[in-house]
């Protein structure tokens, strides 16, 4: 029996054009309330996407997802189209959940992307899945470092975040599963496994001020 030939995808210049492009719109920004670079989380995504059997066109729109929302609204996904391509910016527009400021109320906004996720195409499913994916493993990291006091990061809270990425697994679990979507259900799983163990920090005082007075 002959093995199969592995043929990887091809990447050249417009991908190296793509980098250039992200790090220079995200130049300056940061993860939330961390002192890391913005950068590399759109270098996981476009890891995990690679990783995942993406294309050329798929690898530059993991790179680019966040460029729509975070640097320029509209104009920017105009120029992106124009620089990269019809399907590329396709995808990024599908990644998108805002488009200009001020923007709408944080659940408002979360409710009408998990609809768009819904009609999504499989494509734009997998760079939005694999940009979940390296949010939640992010997450989940800095709460085992950190407890309760990362919330305070995210607009959504605890509970907003833990309904938002359950809410958005189960439904890249629901059509098409692939690698990404069942590593972000396991994700999302021990996420909220670790959240669930963890005392909080109201009982955490709590037992710290029992011990101090011997009860």
């Amino acid at each position: 029996m002959s093995r199969a030939v592995l043929k990887p995808p091809a990447l050249g210049s417009r991908l190296q054009r793509a980098f250039r492009y992200a790090a220079e719109k995200h130049a300056g920004q940061t993860r939330k309330q961390t002192a890391v670079p913005y950068l590399s989380h759109l270098m996981a995504v476009a890891s995990l996407v690679l990783e995942a059997g993406g294309d050329e066109d798929l690898a530059i729109a993991a790179l680019l997802h966040d460029v729509v929302e975070d640097c320029g609204g509209m104009p920017r996904l105009r120029e992106v189209r124009k620089m990269f391509g019809p399907r590329v910016a396709k995808i990024v527009e599908g990644c998108t959940d805002s488009f200009g400021e001020p923007k709408a109320e944080w659940v408002e906004r979360k409710k009408d992307y998990l609809r768009e996720v819904k009609h999504a195409d499989a494509e734009t499913r997998l760079v939005s899945a694999s940009d979940k994916l390296h949010n939640v493993r992010t997450i989940l990291t800095d709460y085992r470092q950190h407890g309760d006091v990362i919330w305070t990061r995210f607009s959504g809270k605890k509970d907003g975040t833990l309904w938002y990425y359950r809410a958005l697994s189960d439904e890249y679990q629901r059509r098409g599963p692939n690698r990404i979507t069942r590593e972000l259900a396991i994700a999302v799983a021990e996420l909220e496994s670790a959240v669930k163990k963890r005392p909080s920090a109201k009982l955490l005082a709590k037992n710290k001020s029992a011990a101090r007075s011997g009860r």
